[in-house]
């Protein structure tokens, strides 16, 4: 169709020729693109996003780094950086804008740099290298520090004039190191160890301004892991102020530039003279406020024993006073004497005592045998019927009643009662009772 047929045919809406437009884009393949920052804004406070334009000599587009990509990107985009981007144009429907819409965000040249160190940063932080609970404390009164860096530069002499200006006392060393250059990492590390040998109060690792690339060896690895491990407290004065290395990451402390290095550990001597005085005077102050406090606090002590001290001695004298006044010490036959007149008194009673006593058992014993006298007959009536029943039985079975009516008992020679005449033989002599006596006897013969 002729552009003038299209012209000629209906109108579309704006929504329809977007979508056209943003069918047509989505079609188009995945590309990678190098260019140069430029406008950043972002992230957006609200979504997190990014917003950006990259351009090279010829050209500019926009770009869209959605927040879950820029969260990845391990470094901070800024104006003038070079970038590789990687993602796919998008038409905006609510505009009709074209943007690039990153998938992937890649710094190139020194953002690349930044992006390593960067990397390197949080994986040192994840160690644990740059907690505060692990760095040690700088003494505030540095008697003796040991300065590394560059022999060949004006870094060490500004160090040097600061301290000597600051407070003269400071003893310095100094351990050579190069502060630039792919090898100066390791004799960074050499120069630490040599200098905490040494045993100062603390380390000053500083180096004068340049630029990143200048300042890469301080991010190394391994200078940053011998910093950490140092025994001595290192103190960092690396470059300018926005300048901010690993190795000013793990410092025990870091200042902003070497000169800013060098005071943090050597107060001004004036102002030392100056506290020192004012601690004097709040000393001085402090010990007599104390002493005051002490001393009337003894005089409050000495005045409260002095009053216990009084009315012990005093109740002691009472307690003295009315044992003396005792009748036992005035007097001491005194219980003698009482126990005497107590002694006569109860025999005196005693006496008394002893005819009324006897005066009124002897009339309870009268008392009692005239009751006795009137009782005894009824008493003994029982006892005497008994008696007398008892005294027939008895009678009527005594031996004696049988030998009265007649019989006898006859006993051999041994006395044993004779019950059978064969137990007799003849001249055998026994003794024979009667009712009335007994008399004697010889068996003569013996009949069955």
């Amino acid at each position: 169709m002729s552009d003038e047929a299209r012209a000629s045919s209906a109108p579309i809406s704006v929504s329809d020729a977007v979508a056209l437009a943003k069918g047509a884009v989505s079609s188009w393949p995945t590309l990678v693109v190098s260019g140069e920052v430029s406008g950043f804004r972002g992230p957006n406070a609200r979504s997190g996003h990014c917003y950006f334009e990259v351009k090279d000599e010829g050209a500019a587009m926009s770009v869209i780094v959605w927040r879950g990509t820029a969260a990845k990107m391990g470094f901070q985009l800024r104006d003038g950086l070079t970038v590789q981007l990687t993602g796919r144009f998008d038409v905006y429907k609510a505009s009709g804008k074209l943007s690039f819409v990153a998938s992937r965000v890649e710094a190139a040249g020194e953002g690349l740099l930044r992006q390593q160190v960067a990397e390197l940063a949080r994986r040192l932080e994840r160690e644990g290298l740059m907690a505060q609970e692990r760095k040690r404390r700088v003494p505030v009164f540095c008697s003796r520090v040991c300065v590394v860096t560059s022999l060949s530069g004006s870094v060490i002499e500004d160090v040097k004039r600061t301290l000597a200006r600051r407070n003269p006392l400071v003893e310095i060393d100094v351990v050579g190191c190069s502060v630039q250059g792919s090898e100066a990492p390791a004799t960074i590390v050499r120069a630490l160890s040599t200098a905490a040998s040494a045993r100062p109060d603390a380390i000053l690792l500083v180096r004068g301004g340049g630029s990143f690339e200048d300042l890469m060896c301080f991010n190394d690895e391994s200078v940053a892991r011998a910093v950490a491990a140092c025994p001595v407290p290192v103190v960092t004065g690396i470059g300018h102020e926005p300048d901010t290395t690993i190795a000013d990451m793990v410092a025990d402390r870091r200042a902003s530039t070497p000169t800013a290095a060098a005071e943090s550990v050597a107060p001004a001597i004036d102002e030392v003279e100056r506290q020192m005085l004012q601690r004097q005077v709040r000393l001085g102050r402090a010990m007599s406020a104390a002493l005051e406090f002490r001393a009337q606090r003894a005089d409050a002590l000495a005045r409260l024993m002095s009053g216990a001290m009084d009315a012990g001695l005093t109740r002691r004298r009472m307690e003295v006073e009315a044992m003396g006044a005792r009748r036992c010490l005035t007097d001491p036959l005194s219980p003698v004497r009482d126990r005497e007149a107590d002694l006569m008194q109860t025999e005196q009673r005693l006496h008394d005592a002893i005819p009324r006593a006897l005066a009124r058992d002897r009339e309870a014993t009268e008392r009692a045998a005239a009751r006795l006298l009137e009782l005894a007959p009824r008493l003994l009536r029982p006892a005497e019927s008994t008696l007398t029943r008892l005294a027939a039985s008895l009678d009527a079975l005594s031996p004696l009643s049988v030998l009265a009516r007649g019989y006898a008992i006859a006993r051999d020679g041994a006395g044993h009662v004779v019950k059978d005449a064969a137990a007799l033989s003849c001249g055998d002599g026994v003794r024979v009772l009667l009712g009335t006596g007994s008399f004697e006897a010889t068996v003569t013969a013996v009949n069955d």
